[in-house]
């Protein structure tokens, strides 16, 4: 577990753990496009986090406020590659803040955490999906020093 301090609050960021999924699946549906794809079925989710959970290269983080209220929430994965020299990647996906929480600076901490974790686990280089409809998420991660460098597809299947 690690703490940040956000003038004058207290944030415990932690491992999630399976009983943290109700708090963390609301912290997904409540935004514009989580709002139509989070279902109210657990198994899926239990599913998921099993997988995500067993998988050393994979953490699902909770951040927690003074009260033990779930603030935030991203999930990192390393990823290794062959490109740039081998090079391990640290993908960052999920991230939500609650909306108490947002313009604390939790998020730019909360990436200057994962950046720390990302590099101690040996990654090169963070990355992140982004959906086209988020200018606010994009200005975000501008601040941040994330560059719009590629263009990304998705396929269901």
């Amino acid at each position: 577990m690690h703490t940040l301090e956000l003038a004058g609050r207290r944030v415990t960021i932690a491992r999630a753990a399976v009983d943290d999924l109700p708090e963390i699946i609301a912290l997904l549906a409540d935004d514009v496009l989580g709002r139509d794809r989070e279902s109210g079925r657990m198994e899926p989710y239990e599913s998921a986090f099993a997988r995500i959970d067993r998988d050393d290269s994979q953490s699902l983080i909770v951040a927690r406020d003074g009260e033990g209220r779930a603030v935030a929430t991203m999930q990192l994965t390393l990823i290794p590659s062959l490109s740039r020299g081998g090079a391990t990647r640290l993908q960052i996906e999920a991230v939500r803040v609650d909306a108490s929480m947002r313009g604390e600076g939790l998020g730019a901490a909360l990436f200057a955490w994962a950046h720390d974790w990302g590099r101690e686990h040996g990654a090169a280089l963070a990355q992140l999906t982004t959906d086209t409809s988020r200018a606010d998420a994009h200005r975000f991660y501008e601040r941040l020093g994330y560059r719009a460098s590629h263009v990304g597809f998705k396929l269901p299947l």
